[in-house]
């Protein structure tokens, strides 16, 4: 298949309702996708659109980032993909044990967009040169488009548990244990929960999107499957030249009170367990920046910041690097993915270990979704607090990161924590035991 076609911009009159937008882009779309930076964004980019399913997903990988292409206009993405990264696609490019599985990376070429700069509040019409003025006035008539009625609550379920809480506190000392061994020193556990696809997996989007709004929401539809995220994890971003990575490793949840809620931060900020956690993996992602970074020019650019989210504080830190010039998707992903803030350090003694502990696949679960550009250009986040919908199943995983200091019992609490709002967006609810 041919690459996508470059897409020129054209700036729209007036604002569109977001999610009605949406719901007109991708009536009878071949696939379609909404990055979304949440809403009640400020700042940041949301793009809308549609195009094809890319058949040859190496044209992905080949892709140069850096500064070339298209020369800088007034919109981050000009043409490319929009697409995700399954974990075990991730595993086997490092040559690390990974279980089978049938979710695979997937891509969509993008031929006509929408997006929206949340800090000015303009809206822009994308569309190949021959295309545009025809897209534009299309694009002008879904602005009109009548906000959506809010979505009706689904019908109420109990999840399915790959995992018992007495599995997991298990495992969680299992990990302990090949830590003290010395075989670890950070390893990212996880698990699943499963439960019936729902009737309408874009209403399920936006149950989510307004529960728990986050910076990287994303509603996917690709080959008839869907993922729907509220992540605020960005795993990495290229612009400019600089690729940057935020990971996050740390959790508490808010609190009932102002007072209450103040003091769970404060607790976040000065827990040692929960510093050591994410300085380990700040340094890990400084290393495998090294491989494709400029020598000298690997940075941390922020350390330990606690950024509230509302049904969590996350403990977050950035580390950059200029990119070495010619470096390829390819050849970012083998030096930084999976991310190391969902396998844990070293990165491939940890997937080994995980691998014989979850015995089943992540799937999409602990990947990444987002844009590469024709230009160079990328921005991709993690996939957790998230929802992959597959014919009749959804799933949703959750897990967090163990460390010598761990408890087994609060690390259980912290997997329930992470779960509960996607499930809930479901109609799902977490099986009694893992209620606490």
């Amino acid at each position: 298949m041919p690459l996508p076609t470059p897409l020129l911009a054209r700036a729209l009159d007036g604002v569109g309702d977001l999610e009605s937008l949406f719901a007109r882009l991708d009536d009878g779309a071949p696939a379609a996708f909404w990055l979304d930076a949440g809403p009640v964004a400020g700042e940041g980019w949301s793009i809308l659109g549609s195009g094809r399913e890319e058949t040859d997903p190496s044209q992905v990988g080949r892709t140069v980032l850096g500064t070339h292409g298209a020369p800088a206009g007034p919109v981050p993405f000009r043409g490319g993909w929009v697409g995700w990264m399954s974990y075990e696609d991730g595993a086997r490019r490092m040559a690390a044990p990974a279980a089978d599985s049938a979710d695979r990376s997937a891509w969509i070429a993008v031929e006509r967009a929408i997006v929206v700069d949340h800090a000015t509040g303009r809206f822009w019409a994308l569309a190949p040169e021959e295309e545009l003025a025809a897209w534009h006035r299309t694009a002008c008539g879904m602005l009109e488009s009548v906000p959506l009625a809010a979505p009706a609550s689904p019908p109420a379920s109990v999840a399915g548990a790959r995992h018992t809480v007495d599995e997991y506190v298990a495992l969680v000392e299992r990990c302990r244990d090949a830590i003290r061994a010395g075989d670890a020193y950070l390893l990212c556990l996880t698990t699943r929960f499963t439960t019936d696809a729902p009737p309408d997996p874009y209403a399920a989007y936006r149950r989510l999107r307004a529960a728990t709004p986050a910076h990287h929401g994303a509603y996917l539809r690709v080959g008839g499957r869907h993922l729907l995220s509220a992540s605020p994890e960005q795993f990495l971003e290229v612009r400019d030249g600089v690729v940057r990575t935020s990971p996050i490793k740390g959790t508490r949840p808010r609190g009932a009170t102002p007072e209450q809620d103040a003091a769970l931060a404060d607790e976040l900020r000065a827990s040692e367990k929960e510093r050591a956690e994410n300085v380990m993996i700040v340094d890990l992602m400084r290393n495998d920046l090294s491989h494709v970074g400029e020598p000298g020019t690997i940075e941390v650019e922020r350390l330990w910041q606690v950024e509230s989210y509302p049904a969590v504080h996350q403990l977050v830190s950035t580390v950059s690097a200029t990119l070495r010039a010619g470096t390829t998707v390819d050849e970012l992903s083998e030096a930084a993915f999976p991310a190391g803030s969902m396998t844990g350090a070293p990165k491939l003694s940890a997937m080994t270990i995980l691998h014989e502990l979850e015995g089943a696949p992540r799937g999409v679960y602990s990947g990444c979704f987002g844009h590469v550009g024709l230009d160079g250009s990328a921005d991709l986040g993690m996939v957790i607090r998230s929802i992959l919908i597959d014919g009749s199943t959804a799933y949703v995983g959750a897990g967090g990161g163990i460390t010598w200091l761990s408890d087994a019992a609060e690390e259980a609490a912290e997997v329930a924590t992470k779960a509960v709002a996607p499930l809930a967006a479901l109609g799902a609810v977490l099986p009694e035991e893992w209620l606490g």
